[in-house]
């Protein structure tokens, strides 16, 4: 991973990094959190009943994953305006978000009520418990389809507080969603307090709940205290045509590089789901439940890079901001490397802990995928640093390039080949497809040098 003690930048920039990052870690932790009580909550009822909820979630993934990279392609500018002090932009950038989060959560809603059965089944061909799985998984997504309005609504409103440097308000609405959404599944899950018995399903009606709550909050926060970004609902579609189309092309890219990404993952899923029956399905959602938490050291790196690069970048400080980058990708490093040992004895404690209720199979699945994670953290936080830095800049182009390489010519063949002619464990195929990340960080190495990303976007493209 090539890290050079030069490389280490001063204290003061880690502490501010750090003011940054932690609050949006500690948010990404309690959603992480609320993942882990649903899945605890959900493992009481069986194998089928959870492997069911995360195959559809799974799928509902893809869906956040896009909604992430409209936010990304618009925060990429918003940052920079913030930096430029350029409240205009700033409001051109957050209609850019809440106008294409909305259509992508129109599409996906169709989805999920034309065609839920086949895309549960797709996810779990060749499983035992196929029809089991799906009979559940079908009705629970059509269910959380309706939180998709409101999540993209709040996911442009969220991200947008980060990209300005104020973290703490989405923690704050986000922590109390999180309580609601908690006792919510307490009551409806198992009918607690006189409530109905629904089961997987009243883990669908708490998560609608919770996002209406969420979006509630924001809505009366921005309504209340004006932020630099916020607009009012008449003038949502007062876009700049010019601007619009210029973070269209780079959201383009981002977005090729996240579907790659995606696809990729869900081929492999879907590949490794068919090994077994729900204890497969079981385990290794477990095992992400579990992974996730970890996995927040990343929402942690986007932001420092946006604020502190991609604000340094737009206040034309280019030098700076190069500083700034080759401090962030050494700290990303060092992070993944304290919380890899930290996560191996949370990992051996949590698993046994919370998913007690499933079979020994499933539970010994999940402990093999997050030691399979962990191993590569470090790796990952710095692959992390490497695109976040670069899109902070406006070279989209990097990661999509990346992505699609690897991807395509590496990761998919070789999930395939590992499928289908080999008998190997779900846990073992995965880290051996994720040696192809080594590859990934090369190429993206290879673009960083280029300094495409070494831009002020607020003077070049700026309408």
């Amino acid at each position: 991973m090539h890290l050079k003690l030069k490389h280490l930048g001063p204290a003061y920039f880690y502490r501010q990094a750090l003011e940054i990052a932690l609050p949006v870690m500690l948010q990404q932790l309690i959603m992480s959190m609320v993942s882990l009580i649903d899945n605890f909550m959900v493992a009481g009822l069986g194998d089928i009943s959870m492997a069911a909820v995360n195959v559809a979630n799974q799928i509902n993934f893809t869906s956040m994953v896009i909604i992430n990279a409209v936010c990304s392609a618009g925060g990429i500018y918003l940052a920079q305006f913030s930096g430029a002090q350029d409240a205009q932009g700033m409001k051109q950038a957050f209609r850019f978000k809440v106008i294409f989060t909305l259509l992508v959560s129109l599409i996906y809603f169709t989805l999920c009520w034309v065609i839920p059965a086949p895309m549960i089944s797709l996810m779990t061909r060749g499983n035992a418990a196929q029809m089991e799985i799906v009979a559940i998984g079908a009705r629970y997504i059509r269910l959380t389809s309706f939180t998709l309005f409101p999540l993209a609504i709040s996911s442009a409103i969220g991200t947008s507080f980060r990209e300005i440097g104020l973290p703490k308000i989405p923690l704050v609405i986000s922590a109390i969603a999180t309580l609601v959404n908690t006792l919510g599944n307490w009551i409806l899950i198992y009918g607690n307090l006189g409530a109905p018995r629904l089961e997987v399903f009243g883990a669908a009606v708490a998560t609608i709940i919770a996002r209406y709550v969420e979006l509630t909050l924001f809505l009366l926060y921005i309504a209340k205290k004006k932020s630099s970004f916020s607009i009012r609902l008449g003038s949502l579609f007062h876009v700049d045509r010019k601007l619009i189309k210029t973070i269209l092309a780079k959201s383009a890219m981002v977005f090729l590089s996240e579907l790659s990404w995606i696809s990729s993952e869900t081929i492999m899923t879907a590949l490794y789901n068919g090994r077994g029956g729900a204890e497969t399905v079981a385990g290794m959602a477990a095992g992400w439940t579990i992974a996730n938490l970890f996995f927040l050291i990343f929402n942690g790196i986007w932001t420092v890079s946006a604020v502190l690069v991609g604000g340094t970048l737009g206040a034309g400080k280019l030098e700076e901001a190069r500083k700034r980058a080759a401090w962030l990708k050494s700290g990303a490093v060092i992070a993944g490397g304290v919380l890899m040992v930290l996560g191996f004895a949370a990992s051996a404690v949590l698993i046994p802990l919370v998913f007690s209720n499933l079979t020994s199979q499933a539970r010994s699945i999940s402990l093999g995928l997050v030691t399979v994670v962990l191993i590569y953290l470090p790796l990952w936080c710095l692959l992390n640093a490497l695109f976040a830095i670069s899109r902070s800049g406006g070279d989209a182009a990097m990661g999509a390039w990346t992505d699609v390489s690897v991807n395509t010519l590496i990761f998919v063949p070789g999930a395939f080949l590992l499928a289908f002619l080999t008998t190997m464990s779900p846990v073992k195929m995965f880290a051996i497809l994720k040696l192809s990340d080594f590859v990934k960080v090369a190429v993206a190495r290879h673009f960083y040098r280029k300094e495409r990303w070494v831009r002020n976007l607020t003077n070049v493209e700026k309408v």
